[in-house]
């Protein structure tokens, strides 16, 4: 047994209360090296005495289960309901081969009386404070997403056009396009949304700025001329909630533009500008323009997002920075209704800011859903006072290795996922935003090569996970696009230049999701082991209500799988509820790159 391998860590993803009676825990071993893991669990204060007047802790014992293996370690999990709200607990380890080892929060022991029965060799879970606990918007798990970059959208009002708009979707965007997308091309399209099935619109910045991404905001309370004004996108939330229709903002928090009134008083009085704190500025005057290391040289004068001197960092520890954005973020939730906020760079922000930005939202709207723009591990900013969810780029990152650029293997995909899954309470995981591609990556059918089959492959296998899923404007209907700026392109609307059939597959894939949503939120996730070539991914999602199959074929050929390795007994009871797939006695027989949703 392996000791070096076995962790454990107390208040984190290991140990966390799920909800006000349910305590959720998670030990890491190393792999294949413990053969049966069980949790000794129970009230602190609960003693009982025995016949000869001694007192014991009275403790209950449950098997864990193993519910995920990476390529170094397995997990196993376990659920209990303390009935006091208390819970001690340690774990017993079985190696399998006639060792046996207590393990608590002092480290490794003998299993004997002497240990078992002793409270200070336990883990503490001294309370389970409702406060305390990660608590997300319900709305979330069952909304799909539709991310749109209003200026390439849809033109609905050309009176406000910037002056040099281009004739919409006439050529490929460069890096200073405009083409004319407003907030009220968006309000005419809200039945098209609501007809494709989405819950929920995440706008790209809209707020007053000089260029089409607009994250270089010069006035948070002002929504940019050429998108509209407030009572026009007060018509656009209103709309979108008649409609079912959830509508995040986007905000860039980290730094703001450098043509703002606060940034321009630094560059005309220096030292003397009542907004010198309020930005990191290193030496007095402020070289504009010379920022980060050029030509060799080190010309740092201020910090900036990336070394992009058009965005001066915000120094987010000042106070009057922080009433400053605090003042803007509760000021759209109050007066428009915003549903979510999505925050730029967050990763880069103060975490005791996010802690202040949290409650003021959550005061303002308690169901209001804070998404953080965080492409790597994000453990610290997801445990309950600071963000509900992150854009799940590991989780994007892992798909279009397997299913689009076929680097990895189906088993590397799945300990990779599982990595990733694990990393988080599953409270967490329940509301992550999954998505395929975004404003700032390639497109996905760019990244398949045009291969629409590889597209469906990805989109049907995101679907199919926890989580709350995304699409990128125009993924439903073929839009392709390479890095930024082509990833902006304007909307297609020419029925005749879309893809009907990706539409048509799109929608089926939305109906799926709602139709399935508490099975795919909560249900177990039981990974298949189907084929030794590495062409094959299959696991199954068990809910209460529903058990589902889905098997996903990368491969340029056809497969036929017996229906054992998919732990089908009865197939002539299983029907496909999405995808491809003959359903013979003896095997499923799925098509080249294609995949099959099976109910059983």
């Amino acid at each position: 047994m392996d000791l070096a391998g076995i962790f454990h860590q107390p208040f984190s993803a290991d140990a966390y209360a799920y909800d006000k009676e349910t305590m959720h825990i998670k030990i890491r071993t190393k792999k294949q090296d413990i053969a049966k893991a069980v949790l000794i669990w129970g009230d602190p204060y609960l003693f009982k005495q025995n016949e000869q007047g001694e007192y014991h802790w009275e403790s209950k014992r449950l098997e864990m289960k193993k519910m995920a293996e990476t390529e170094a370690h397995d997990y196993w999990f376990a659920e209990v309901k303390p009935p006091h709200s208390r819970l001690q607990y340690a774990f017993l380890l079985d190696d399998g081969k006639g060792k046996e080892i207590f393990y608590g929060g002092r480290g490794f022991y003998p299993p004997v009386e002497d240990t078992l029965n002793v409270p200070d060799y336990y883990f503490k879970f001294p309370y389970i404070h409702e406060t305390d606990m990660f608590k997300a918007p319900d709305w979330v798990k069952s909304t799909v997403w539709y991310q749109i970059f209003p200026e390439r959208f849809a033109n609905g009002n050309p009176d406000i056009s910037p002056s040099n708009a281009l004739p919409w979707g006439s050529r490929d965007p460069g890096v200073n396009d405009f083409f004319g997308g407003d907030l009220q091309g968006i309000i005419g399209h809200l039945d098209y949304l609501q007809d494709l099935g989405i819950g929920g619109l995440y706008l790209t910045p809209i707020f007053e700025s000089p260029s089409n991404h607009k994250y270089d905001t010069l006035d948070y309370f002002s929504i940019d001329p050429h998108f509209g004004d407030k009572e026009t996108f007060r018509k656009l939330v209103e709309e979108a909630h008649k409609r079912g229709i959830k509508v995040m903002l986007d905000a860039v928090f980290n730094h703001i533009g450098k043509h703002s009134a606060q940034w321009q008083d630094v560059l005309k009085n220096g030292e003397k500008s009542h907004y010198k704190d309020w930005f990191h500025i290193h030496s007095f005057p402020v070289r504009e323009g010379e920022n980060g290391n050029i030509d060799g040289k080190d010309t740092l004068s201020f910090d900036t997002f990336a070394f992009t001197t058009s965005m001066p960092k915000l120094n987010t520890a000042n106070p009057e920075v922080q009433k400053h954005l605090l003042d803007i973020a509760t000021y759209w939730i109050r007066e428009f209704h915003i549903d979510g906020w999505r925050l730029d760079v967050a990763n880069e922000v103060d975490h005791a800011f996010w802690k202040k930005f949290h409650k003021a939202v959550i005061k303002e709207n308690p169901d209001l859903y804070i998404l953080g723009e965080i492409w790597h591990d994000a453990r610290p900013w997801l445990l309950g006072d600071e963000f509900h969810s992150v854009m799940n780029y590991p989780f994007t990152q892992t798909i279009i290795e397997y299913f689009v650029d076929e680097k990895i293997t189906a088993e590397k995909m799945v300990h990779s996922i599982n990595q990733q899954f694990m990393h988080y309470m599953q409270s967490n995981n329940e509301v992550l935003f999954n998505m395929l591609d975004s404003h700032d990556t390639p497109r996905i059918l760019t990244r398949c090569g045009g291969n629409k089959k590889k597209v469906k492959l990805a989109l049907g296998f995101m679907f199919a996970h926890t989580g709350s899923p995304c699409l990128y404007y125009g993924t439903e209907v073929g839009m392709d696009g390479g890095g930024d700026p082509l990833c902006r392109k304007c909307m297609i609307w020419e029925e005749d230049k879309q893809d009907r059939d990706m539409l048509a597959f799109t929608k089926k894939l939305i109906q799926f999701r709602k139709q399935y949503q508490h099975t795919l939120t909560y249900g177990e996730l039981d990974w298949l082991k189907v084929d030794n070539h590495q062409q094959l991914v299959g696991f199954l999602r068990k809910g209460e209500d529903h058990t589902l199959l889905f098997v996903f074929n990368r491969s340029d050929s056809e497969k036929s799988i017996p229906w054992p390795e998919l732990h089908v007994e009865h197939p002539q009871s299983a029907r496909t509820v999405l995808g491809d797939g003959k359903l013979d006695t003896g095997n499923l027989v799925l098509p080249a790159q294609d995949f099959v949703a099976i109910e059983l």
